[in-house]
């Protein structure tokens, strides 16, 4: 076994816990791969042997790529890196499927993708490394370019807004186990579930660009919505609890791109009223946290 095959059976024993990191950072498989590759690419052209710690050393190059990427999301409203080099391609590498991309989706879970997606680069950096990776601030400060304890300040901001209410009342864990239950039926397709959750003269607004409608649209009656609802259950397998501006509510996010909030009114222990917010304008301005109890 030759020295290139050597590293690459190295770099191989670490790909499974690197994809998962940038796989939090970036929020795409297809993106997390681009940033596996770049890493292959720059251990190729690094003096592997004077590497004593491999495994800090490749976390450390995809914590760099993936910064560097969001970084240029942010600046460009783009998903992705353009142009790609002719250099050998990182052994064994995965190409994402939309099966693959969904079951990495649940596993991480929508929502938290989707909250991190609202955090600055270096925040989403220094949470994913320490909280989830549990990186010292040591090792992740050269990489926001900060001290360890502005990272540390970095990460705490980070896990308040993705924690959201830390402290639920009990008025709030009471809806949530009613929003719970309406998104279950949702994605089971369960006609009566969803019903049973509903106020009988339950209202739901969606606002403009909801399902394609040229306006606003209003339906009146559990079950007359119900109904409509059942015809686009399929959808609804991307349904998830989240907090929205401090309530609870559900997000619609597939492969972790939101694309549905919905807001809830409550009486009598039921949903009386549904806010659906399609408009891409709104929802960037959602505060939207995980829900953090069960």
């Amino acid at each position: 076994m030759d020295e290139r095959e050597v590293l690459a059976q190295q770099f191989e024993e670490h790909r499974r816990r690197l994809r998962h990191v940038a796989y939090r950072m970036l929020g795409s498989l297809s993106d997390a791969d681009d940033a596996l590759q770049e890493a292959w690419l720059r251990l190729n052209r690094s003096d592997a042997g004077s590497i004593g710690n491999l495994s800090g050393w490749l976390t450390t190059v995809v914590a760099h790529v993936c910064l560097d990427m969001l970084r240029s999301r942010v600046r460009r409203r783009e998903e992705s890196l353009a142009g790609a080099t002719p250099e050998p391609r990182s052994p064994a590498i995965h190409t994402a499927d939309p099966e693959e991309e969904a079951l990495m989706a649940d596993s991480v879970g929508l929502a938290l993708l989707v909250v991190l997606d609202r955090l600055a680069p270096a925040e989403r950096l220094a949470f994913v490394l320490h909280d989830v990776f549990a990186m010292p601030f040591e090792e992740i400060a050269p990489l926001v370019g900060r001290s360890a304890e502005a990272a540390r300040q970095l990460a705490s901001r980070a896990r308040r807004r993705v924690q959201g209410c830390a402290i639920p009342s009990e008025e709030l864990m009471g809806q949530r186990k009613v929003v719970d239950a309406f998104v279950e039926a949702l994605r089971a397709g369960d006609f009566d579930g969803l019903v049973a959750v509903l106020d009988p003269e339950l209202v739901v607004h969606a606002d403009l660009g909801a399902g394609g409608a040229p306006g606003p649209v209003e339906v009146h009656g559990a079950e007359v919505w119900a109904r409509q609802a059942m015809a686009f259950a399929k959808g609804a397998i991307y349904a998830r609890l989240a907090m929205v501006d401090g309530s609870i509510g559900a997000i619609l996010a597939p492969r972790g791109h939101l694309t549905r909030a919905l807001l809830f009114s409550f009486a009598d222990g039921r949903i009386s009223r549904i806010e659906v917010i399609a408009n891409s304008e709104r929802l960037e301005k959602l505060d939207l946290a995980m829900v953090p109890w069960p």
